[in-house]
């Protein structure tokens, strides 16, 4: 099993920006797909970005605002956040899936926007 962690998440003014990091333990393993999602209270998790091998896409709350990348050698990735709002307000969580079914997610971290 990969360990996944995030950091990065704070409280911030609406407008104001923000990076997330993720690092993934065991560098033996190679990661098919790593993703940013995010939950806000009383809503389903959903997809923010996601770097997988034909390119990096992005959930619609995300385009235009938000640009993940990563350094591999590093076992990180990033999500740099602009333009933030309140609705962007939620846990964020990274996700790394590797092998044929393997799936880890990190424990998350807040992110809070104010108005």
């Amino acid at each position: 099993q990969l360990r996944v962690v995030e950091s990065g998440g704070d409280l911030v003014q609406a407008g104001g920006s923000l990076r997330l990091s993720c690092e993934v333990s065991r560098s033996a393993v190679s990661i098919n797909i790593i993703g940013w999602y995010r939950q806000a209270p009383g809503k389903e998790r959903e997809l923010v970005a996601e770097i997988r091998p034909g390119g990096t896409n992005y959930g619609d709350s995300a385009k235009g605002r938000f640009t993940m990348s990563g350094d591999n050698a590093k076992r990180t990735w990033y999500l740099e956040m602009m333009d933030l709002r309140p609705e962007d307000t939620a846990v964020y969580y990274c996700n790394a899936k590797y092998a044929m079914r393997g799936s880890a997610w990190g424990p998350g971290t807040q992110v809070t926007v104010s108005s």
